[in-house]
């Protein structure tokens, strides 16, 4: 389970055992998560789930994932490598 981001007190990262699923970044802060498809032609990341977030959360999640784009789909792809 890396973590790639630690950001206003959330946690980035990506399961390990997630088999051929399309890049996408899970996050955690406490008791709220939420896992984001991440669609890199479109420049977008588009909710999966969410648990315990509220708006706020949401829109601050978002914000550091298109902050954090090119590098967190560079992980993924370092990642997946790795995993082969």
């Amino acid at each position: 389970m890396p973590t790639v981001l630690l950001l206003a007190g959330w946690r980035f990262f990506f399961y390990a055992n997630e088999g051929n699923e399309p890049p996408h970044i899970h996050c955690q802060k406490g008791d709220a998560e939420a896992k984001y498809w991440l669609i890199e032609e479109l420049f977008e990341a588009v909710e999966a789930h969410a648990y315990n977030m509220n708006a706020g959360d949401k829109r601050i999640v978002r914000r550091i994932i298109f902050s954090h784009f090119d590098y967190i789909l560079e992980q993924w792809y370092a990642f997946k490598e790795r995993m082969q």
